[in-house]
């Protein structure tokens, strides 16, 4: 048995330290140009670790089976030949990893992902950047690391042979199988292992050298450029045609909203909020204050979410890049990271930018989009004590993260600011501290709506209302009591415009997405939206095809003057259909598929 541990404890072990070595080695290769410091390099280790114990042991995997194997059957000889061959075989996939991650970086400037595959189809134009000298330096890197790393696996050698104490040894290797699958998942909270875990520099190439590269290649393979789905259903003329006119990147002459150019913003992203839970849906009675401040700022009575998951919403507000059926850009961060956003523009314009959320930052990649898009600053639940972080079954309840941002607004020093906070409560299990309504899901709204309205109410005391912007609307509606995603009730949410920067009450009856607000508060501060392709300034004069499109898991409805289409792509048929433009409202939505996704691959 001792052998049999030695040897799995060595192996595990040693992978991992040859993940910090190309970590430091990386640094070294591509550090210049960027500003790093010697302690940076610790931080780079440190930060990378999780992802460096997650990845060494699915290399462990196949030694763990073959020393249980072991216990019953095995000679020195067959051991020795099965360990020098897998070692050879690690030995290899790693010295590639490295070598390619390591020299690569300097074209790409992001990790090594399984875009580097497509290369494969084209290997002469792939070599036409570099030198024969160059290859020739990275053949031989490549050589000497693999007989380097396969000498540091091989010895000194191990001899496993048929054990004594087989029952004692089975039983001791069937309680290491799960720890090794919740060392793999990486714990047992809701998020699993992904990229955005290791992020925590403002300096994206320390996120990038944290960054395990087999792991981002791996995890990349089926989320790729290549891989994403591009819906195909009219030439390139023809799909242009059907969507001519319906985003314009520009603001003409736009009603005015504010009465400040350069306003303080806080963004609230209410989790699942949809309008089925206000008076839009016939039930004032959940979320009375948000109904009432409806009336105090400016409200925009026809807007509709594009998706039906928080990663997908948080993306077309922040962002203004439409969902996709089945593809989440926020988990592909070779993508996410090319996106604009409300937070990069106006960190250009000297906005200081953070971001709150109560609950895992890294779940679906999170920490990963908001680093790469702008945000500065990010709170979320490893800030708080253990006690808070479990107040909700996701984390930090919504109460505290409001009285943490409202702490945070009355000390912030910058002159400019934008704070964005996720709330979490109104989600499953819908464990709130209040018991104000006896349905448990209308309950933990209507306790959202509470903290909203505390908030709100605060903020009015203080003496930065004069010149700020509360922007509040949800990321996405809610399945509940016969709503989905095919009605266009769920689809509907409120979007509300508050604070002392507001110039008067409004109500904006334009249809829209939640994908239209970078366009339509870019164009109030009077700043470029040109990079928000799909993004429109829905107050603009030059807003003249309002439409409102969604998709759900494999299937998009489009709603607009003449009617509403949903359409479920496994089927291939229209499932929901109102007036009788039917036919129209499909072409378009089949084409606005094909616009987007194709814009997508080519990021």
């Amino acid at each position: 048995m001792k052998g049999r541990l030695l040897y799995l404890v060595r192996f595990y072990l040693t992978t991992v330290l040859l993940f910090v070595i190309a970590k430091v080695v990386f640094m070294f290769c591509n550090g210049a140009g960027h500003d790093i410091a010697v302690t940076d390099v610790w931080q780079v280790v440190s930060h990378g670790l999780s992802l460096d114990l997650s990845v060494s042991l699915y290399l462990l995997i196949v030694p763990f089976l073959f020393a249980v194997s072991t216990i019953f059957f095995g000679t020195q000889r067959l051991s020795r030949i099965i360990m020098s061959a897998y070692n050879l075989f690690v030995a290899v996939i790693l010295a590639l990893t490295f070598v390619a991650d390591t020299s690569l970086y300097a074209f790409w400037q992001f990790k090594l992902d399984a875009s580097c595959l497509q290369y494969l189809e084209t290997p002469t134009e792939a070599m036409a950047s570099v030198t024969g000298t160059y290859i020739a330096v990275r053949v031989l890197l490549f050589v000497v690391i693999v007989s380097l790393i396969y000498f540091v696996y091989t010895y000194p050698k191990h001899h496993l042979v048929k054990s004594s104490h087989r029952w004692r040894e089975t039983e001791a290797a069937i309680v290491c199988i799960p720890l090794i699958i919740i060392g793999i998942r990486g714990g047992l909270s809701e998020s699993t292992t992904n990229i955005g875990q290791v992020y925590f520099s403002h300096n994206q190439f320390l996120n990038h050298a944290a960054v395990n590269p087999l792991f981002s290649f791996l995890s990349s393979i089926g989320k790729s450029g290549d891989s994403i789905i591009g819906y195909n259903y009219f030439t390139d003329d023809e799909c242009a045609r059907l969507t001519e006119g319906l985003f314009d990147t520009d603001s003409v002459n736009p009603d005015t909203l504010l009465n400040s150019r350069q306003p303080n913003i806080v963004l609230i992203i209410m989790e699942s909020c949809g309008g089925q839970f206000t008076q839009m849906g016939g039930h004032p009675e959940i979320m009375p204050h948000l109904n009432s401040l409806s009336s105090e700022g400016v409200f925009f009575s026809q807007c509709y979410a594009n998706s039906w998951r928080t990663d997908k919403g948080v993306v077309s507000i922040l962002s203004g890049y439409p969902a996709f059926p089945i593809t989440s850009v926020m988990k592909i961060p070779e993508k996410s990271r090319k996106l604009p956003s409300i937070a990069s523009t106006l960190a250009a314009e000297g906005y200081s930018t953070s971001f709150y959320y109560g609950g895992d930052i890294n779940f679906t990649n999170m920490r990963s989009y908001l680093m790469s898009t702008g945000y500065q600053g990010i709170c979320w639940k490893s800030d708080f004590s253990y006690s808070e972080q479990n107040t909700a079954k996701w984390g930090v309840r919504d109460d505290i993260m409001f009285n943490t941002l409202l702490s945070d607004i009355k000390h912030e020093k910058a002159d400019h600011w934008m704070k964005t906070l996720l709330t979490l409560s109104s989600h499953e299990p819908w464990d709130v501290p209040t018991k104000q309504l006896d349905d448990p899901v209308y309950n933990a709204f209507n306790y959202l709506d509470i903290c909203l309205n505390d908030f709100i109410r605060q903020l009015r005391q203080l003496p930065i209302w004069e010149n700020l912007l509360v922007v509040i609307l949800p990321d996405h509606g809610y399945r509940y009591k016969g709503i989905n995603e095919t009605t266009r009730l769920y689809n509907h949410i409120p979007m509300l415009w508050l604070g002392g920067a507001v110039k008067e009450p409004h109500r904006v009856e334009a249809l829209c997405n939640q994908s239209d607000l970078p366009a339509t508060l870019l164009g109030q501060m009077g700043l470029s939206h040109t990079d928000f392709t799909f993004s429109r300034d829905v107050v603009g004069s030059n807003y003249r095809m309002p439409t409102a499109w969604h998709t759900f898991n494999n299937g998009a409805t489009l709603y607009d003057s003449t009617g509403f289409v949903a359409y479920d792509l496994d089927a291939e048929a229209v499932i929901v259909h109102e007036g009788d433009n039917t036919e129209e409202l499909l072409q378009r939505s089949k084409a606005l598929l094909q616009l987007t996704s194709h814009d997508l691959r080519k990021k």
